[in-house]
């Protein structure tokens, strides 16, 4: 099994941070974008994708700003983490994504996230 490589995408979100805040963190929020269902339980969330879960424990959270998990079943030093990010002068808003995926299927990830966010982008009709 090849080694998991870390990268990072990120997307311009017409949304105040602390709106964009409640669709990373809440199971509300994910199922309306991320998830077909979202269920939370001790810091342990359960994605639900076509009849099948995932658990990710959340690791970070730090209000309006960032949200970090750990996919239980993945090596430990994987995790998938969404930050906010507001420019200081512009005030636009970006939601930086980082993730972990092997050589082949970086491109196959990425597209994933980026379909992932268009449907997050037009949930928050920005």
């Amino acid at each position: 099994m090849s080694e998991k490589k870390k990268f990072n995408i990120e997307y311009e979100i017409k949304s105040s941070p602390r709106i964009l805040y409640t669709f990373l963190n809440e199971a509300n929020g994910l199922t309306q974008w991320f998830a077909d269902d979202v269920s939370v339980r001790d810091q342990i969330y359960t994605f639900t994708w076509d009849d099948e879960k995932q658990n990710a424990k959340l690791v970070t959270l730090k209000e309006n700003k960032l949200v970090r998990f750990k996919w239980l079943d993945d090596e430990p030093q994987c995790y998938f983490e969404m930050e906010i990010i507001q420019d200081e002068l512009t005030n636009d808003v970006a939601l930086s994504i980082t993730d972990f995926a092997t050589e082949e299927t970086i491109a196959e990830r990425k597209q994933i996230w980026d379909n992932q966010i268009d449907y997050l982008i037009s949930t928050l009709g920005a």
